[in-house]
């Protein structure tokens, strides 16, 4: 069974909302073609009715999702996102090492039009685009994570695939992206959302959701982000 057949894992639900975990290899929205999976909202319609992804991940990228159960809940979560009150963090394996422990990068994106879906960086058309990042493990050498770095992302802004372009950037590709990196790569897309936090559409009180990511290639490194009682991995 493949990772797109599985069903996402629910981890927050209420009148407003369902936060669930997303498999990698499930679409968070509609897919394009009738020979794609099912996306999110429809592998759930069965139990919570009509409900909608308020922002996406890509289709090979595992984690947090925020769906909204009710137009008002969207168009909350659609405030919240457009005046930069959600939070997300997460956790990628890379090919490498970035030159320093920890950075931002600012980098415009806009679409590559030659290539095709692809994004690149363009500091004369793109659009703001800023990452936070923390190099925390580094692959111990004869073990599987050798040449390879665990970093902690903090994306303030959602361009399209802003994380893979960054990470491209800063010459430390993501495994198993073939987009942008080496394309003999194979196994899947290394990035988690592993965080989110945003203001409930009904109170507004704050809700923050973790999502541990496990197994390979995560349990190449040991870094504590994963066992820590809170969910947070340490910053600075």
């Amino acid at each position: 069974m493949t990772a797109a057949c599985d069903p996402p894992r629910i981890v927050h639900c209420d009148e407003a909302i369902v936060v669930v975990e997303k498999p990698s290899g499930m679409p968070s929205v509609p897919a394009r073609t009738p020979l794609d999976p099912p996306c999110v909202a429809e592998r759930l319609a069965a139990f919570f009715g009509t409900v909608e992804a308020v922002h996406r991940l890509d289709r090979d990228t595992s984690g947090l999702l925020v769906l909204a159960r009710s137009a008002e809940a969207r168009a909350a979560l659609g405030r919240a996102f457009e005046h930069g009150l959600v939070a997300k963090r997460y956790v990628a394996v890379v090919r490498g090492a970035p030159p320093i422990d920890a950075g931002e990068i600012h980098q415009p994106l806009a679409p590559d039009p030659d290539r095709p879906p692809r994004q690149r960086v363009d500091v004369v058309h793109g659009r703001r685009a800023v990452t936070r990042w923390w190099q925390r493990e580094r692959g111990l050498a004869g073990t599987p994570a050798e040449g390879c770095s665990l970093l902690e992302l903090e994306p303030l802004t959602g361009r399209s695939h802003q994380l893979r372009v960054h990470l491209a950037w800063l010459g430390c590709p993501l495994l198993g992206d073939r987009l942008y990196g080496p394309r003999e790569e194979r196994g899947r897309l290394a990035l988690h959302a592993a965080e989110i936090s945003f203001p409930h559409p009904i109170d507004g009180r704050e809700l923050r959701c973790t999502a541990p990511a496990l197994g390979s290639p995560w349990d190449w490194f040991q870094f504590a982000c994963f066992t820590t009682a809170s969910g947070r991995a340490p910053t600075g």
